[in-house]
């Protein structure tokens, strides 16, 4: 699910990592923003040029994804280390992504492929939409996949459904997305016919539904952490991605369902990442919104602050959250600038392109995630070439 360019995504690793994510209970040390970052750019394995990190683990190790010559097709691509990266392949069809900001430390990577069977109803369902953007729609089933020791795993929709699409995972092993059922809903704006809900995958295998807000038909997961704790959005079925499905945005905690409100607007509500003690970013938009003129900007949400407006770059007129890490420190992109930008509490946000050398050759377009080292991954442009390709951003 993208919501315009925007939503980019990605993911993490194979083997073992060994750090674990620090838990709820640990007083972290909130270090300031650092005043400059080494660049460093990540080549594209599987030959084009586009590509983007999405999820970094504390070794470093970046996830995401990367397209082939011609720039129409894109695998999920793991960077491993600075000279090894790999092509994580697909379920059978041509595409596929780790789109979404990962928690697992052991090796184990949630993403989104195209299978080789056509879709029977000729929905071009979240994947098309929000990540296989490159080429024309190829009416292939999309499902979720679990990636681990070197095998891909199709994570299956609902009973009924044909669809599935995998965000989050944490340390257990379980993965979140959303899913679809054999219901054809009447709220789904064609060529989407069948409705969709959130679910948790769980490492045994079974397949488990997180229900949609009162008065809501359909959900979708966006983030899991070691808590069990899942953000999500719930809505309408509309076109399976953003818009009037993202009117509510929703923290499932363990019995509960807690809906964090919005900055004022009715649509395009959408919590990115959750980190380890709970705290949520994202984006929503403000009062006078539509679902086709949407005017998010990035937010913070603890349950002891609520939900803050990070507002935009200056400048700019809309911003998401993207990433977040464990001493809340936030990444993100703002529009129409397409500058990446951090941020941390008790400041604003601050542009990602001030903080490297102004000799560089890259513009920072998106900060996907950022590790609890401070460690920034994403997707820059080559000022000269025009290609787009992922990074790692070091403070120092």
């Amino acid at each position: 699910m993208r919501f315009c360019y925007l939503l980019s995504g990605l993911a993490m690793a194979s083997l073992a990592f060994g750090a674990q994510p620090a838990p709820a209970e640990v007083q972290l040390h909130f270090p300031a923003i650092s005043k400059h970052y080494n660049l460093r750019i990540l080549n594209n394995p599987v030959g084009g040029t586009f590509s983007q990190g999405t999820t970094i683990d504390e070794r470093g190790q970046i996830a995401g994804l990367g397209t082939l010559p011609g720039d129409t097709v894109m695998h999920a691509v793991l960077w491993r280390s600075k000279n090894h990266a790999l092509d994580l392949g697909t379920l059978g069809g041509p595409n596929s992504a780790v789109a979404w900001p990962n928690k697992n430390e052991q090796g184990v990577i949630a993403g989104i492929s195209e299978t080789a069977d056509d879709n029977p109803l000729g929905e071009t369902w979240s994947c098309a939409a929000a990540m296989f953007f490159l080429a024309p729609p190829t009416g292939k089933i999309c499902q979720g996949f679990r990636w681990k020791n070197g095998s891909m795993q199709a994570l299956p929709p609902l009973d009924g459904g044909y669809n599935s699409f995998a965000t989050g995972i944490n340390n257990a092993g379980a993965v979140v997305g959303w899913a679809e059922n054999g219901v054809h809903e009447p709220t789904c704006n064609a060529p989407q016919v069948l409705q969709f809900e959130a679910v948790v995958w769980e490492p045994n295998g079974t397949v488990r539904q997180l229900q949609p807000w009162d008065g809501d038909l359909d959900g979708a997961a966006t983030a899991i952490n070691d808590n069990g704790q899942v953000v999500g959005i719930s809505g309408i079925c509309s076109n399976a991605v953003g818009g009037a499905s993202a009117r509510n945005m929703l923290l499932w905690d363990k019995h509960k369902t807690i809906n964090l409100g919005s900055l004022g607007g009715q649509y395009w509500n959408t919590p990115m990442d959750i980190n380890q003690v709970g705290n949520v970013t994202g984006f929503s938009d403000l009062a006078g919104d539509s679902v086709d003129h949407p005017n998010f900007s990035a937010f913070f949400w603890s349950k002891k602050s609520g939900l803050l407006n990070l507002h935009t770059l200056p400048g700019d007129s809309i911003a998401e959250g993207l990433g977040i890490n464990n001493l809340d420190q936030v990444v993100g992109v703002s529009y129409p600038s397409a500058h990446g930008f951090i941020w941390q509490k008790g400041k604003d946000l601050v542009d990602l392109n001030s903080l490297v050398s102004p000799d560089s050759p890259y513009v920072v377009v998106a900060a996907q995630e950022i590790n609890d080292r401070g460690v920034i991954t994403g997707q820059a442009q080559d000022k000269n070439t025009g290609a787009y390709v992922s990074f790692e951003a070091t403070p120092h």
